[in-house]
């Protein structure tokens, strides 16, 4: 199924999102050439694939509104989760290595995309150094999400797994002034087992505990954190952090 190309063309600095996808401090005249390089916002409906393993690299992109997982193709014909990315994130920097996505990017609801062509990106970042340091900065923070990941399905048990995936979303809503404690999951149950290395049953089985322990209100994906502390407390020494 094509992309849908809307006729709006977006303006950065009218974005919410504009400081989390580039550098504070860009000055108006700044945002103006930026507008100048992003193509025109891309509408994906749920399940469409942004882009595909394998595709070369040609773009990032800054989610404007929705929600998208990626994944890779396991071996056996498994689909492995690999990250999940919501609004004022960027997409796609697993291909600035060997200029190949290395991953399927596809929307968990309608989702809107600025596209930025790699090409012309390189030109932005000649002219303004800032912007330089800022998509270091977020290939840093990729790592330390990898990293992350890493340490959940290495030393941690099922609950506390669970617990750090919540309150990893919950930081990264507040970070985009959502609420950190009252959301839907855009994500299934397995989804997030194939995130975390768990299965369906002890997704559903954990969820149910925190419900009936009083940590969380599950009512189908809609989730109400009630005791943030105390899931903290199952991953005490653990680096939850994305950001």
């Amino acid at each position: 199924m094509p992309h849908t190309i809307i006729d709006i063309k977006p303006h950065c600095n009218r974005c919410s999102f504009k400081e989390l996808c580039f550098p504070l401090g860009l000055e108006a005249d700044e945002f103006a050439k930026l507008d100048a390089v992003i193509r025109q916002s891309r509408r994906l409906k749920k399940g469409e694939y942004l882009f595909r393993a394998g595709e070369n690299f040609t773009s990032l992109y800054a989610i404007r509104t929705g929600f998208f997982k990626t994944a890779v193709n396991t071996q056996d014909g498994r689909d492995q989760v690999t990250g999940f990315f919501m609004s004022g994130e960027l997409v796609g920097m697993d291909g600035l290595g060997n200029k190949t996505y290395t991953s399927d990017a596809v929307a968990l609801e309608d989702s809107e995309v600025c596209e930025l062509p790699y090409y012309r990106l390189n030109e932005l970042i000649e002219h303004f150094p800032k912007l330089s340091m800022h998509f270091l900065s977020m290939m840093s923070k990729e790592i330390i999400r990898d990293q992350n990941v890493m340490l959940l399905l290495g030393n941690m048990r099922a609950e506390e797994r669970l617990a750090a995936f919540l309150l990893n979303l919950s930081e990264r809503l507040n970070m985009r002034g959502f609420s950190p404690y009252d959301f839907v999951l855009r994500m299934s149950r397995e989804e997030i087992g194939s995130y975390l290395g768990l299965k369906l049953e002890t997704v559903s089985r954990t969820l149910s505990r925190f419900n009936q322990e009083g940590l969380i209100v599950v009512d189908h994906k809609h989730i109400r954190i009630l005791q943030a502390k105390k899931l903290e407390t199952m991953v005490t020494g653990c680096n939850i952090s994305s950001e």
